[in-house]
């Protein structure tokens, strides 16, 4: 696995567009967010469609494809330096496809940011861009608006990337080691349901996994991982990370599930490193290599060179 292009970093005054790939956005939260944004010195700009709403399924942030319009305007507007998701839900592989990947890409890279089911663009930017992205708290999430801890670290990763290349877990070793990787990943049932899509990444080999859920009970957690075994997707991964598990069932019931699943790959297994749907989030760079040292003790990870260029 290659590392990928790093996208430059923000500096003051730049052009960041908001969009709605996913589900539809709360005016309120939206609005708060790009307050903050405004607090950065960064110029939010929120895209035609990003509140509106589907007119007969009422989880999408309007039609499939205005929300792709409004992703690949802003990719292409060369005024605007990073694209930001709003929020996350559902909706974003149905419009992944709509998106026209070689203007995009003819228009350079920039900064990406989201997570949730932003894991579908994600791997998508990844596999037909060959762009780092940063899995990360978005602009109208209420774990993004409501938590210092969240914004201190994007704000850093998007600003500052040299000051926020090690990540120390809170948790443990599960499996103990080191292991060198490309970090990948996102959250745990988006990429199982990406498995066998147009473009999807077929392997994870030589990655660092990075994985977490929102809501799901065991079994089905049991059921994504067992489907990403069985379609040989682990095979060669170096390590795994894991985020947070927020509404899931007890984490230790979690635990048990990822050992059985995964203990036996031989790789190292470290467990709370803050990044996903848990309170105060960090921003994890997709794309870039890293090491992960899984001590006796804590874990902690160390990127190679800073998230963005």
């Amino acid at each position: 696995m290659k590392e990928l292009v790093r996208p430059r970093r923000l500096a003051p005054g730049a052009r960041v567009a908001v969009v709605a790939p996913s589900g539809p956005v709360p005016e309120e939260r939206l609005q708060a967010g790009l307050d903050i944004l405004r607090g950065w010195d960064l110029e939010p700009l929120a895209t035609p469609h990003v509140l509106d709403r589907h007119g007969e399924f009422d989880y999408l942030a309007g039609s499939d494809t205005d929300r792709a319009a409004d992703l690949q305007a802003a990719w292409c507007d060369p005024a605007v330096d990073a694209v930001l998701c709003a929020r996350g839900g559902y909706g974003a592989q149905r419009m992944a496809d709509l998106l026209d990947w070689d203007a995009m890409r003819a228009a350079g890279p920039k900064v990406f940011l989201g997570f949730s089911d932003i894991t579908a663009l994600h791997e998508a930017f990844a596999t037909r861009m060959g762009l780092v992205t940063l899995h990360g708290p978005m602009a109208a999430g209420v774990d993004f608006i409501k938590s210092a801890r969240a914004q201190e670290h994007l704000r850093a990763t998007l600003f500052d990337p040299e000051s926020v290349r090690t990540i120390t877990s809170t948790g443990r070793a599960l499996v103990p080691g080191r292991a060198r990787g490309v970090l990948l990943g996102g959250c745990l049932s988006l990429l199982a349901a990406d498995l066998g899509a147009p473009h999807a990444r077929t392997s994870a080999s030589g990655g660092l996994l990075c994985i977490e859920d929102v809501g799901e009970e065991t079994y089905r957690l049991d059921r994504y991982l067992t489907q990403l075994l069985r379609a040989g997707w682990l095979d060669g991964v170096a390590g795994i990370l894991l985020g947070s598990w927020e509404r899931c069932d007890p984490y230790d019931r979690v635990r048990a599930l990822v050992l059985d699943r995964l203990g036996g790959l031989g790789v190292p297994i470290a467990e709370e490193f803050g990044f996903g749907h848990g309170e105060g989030a960090l921003t994890i760079p997709f794309g870039v290599r890293a090491e992960l040292d899984a001590g006796a003790g804590t874990a902690t990870l160390t990127l190679d060179a800073p998230a963005l260029a």
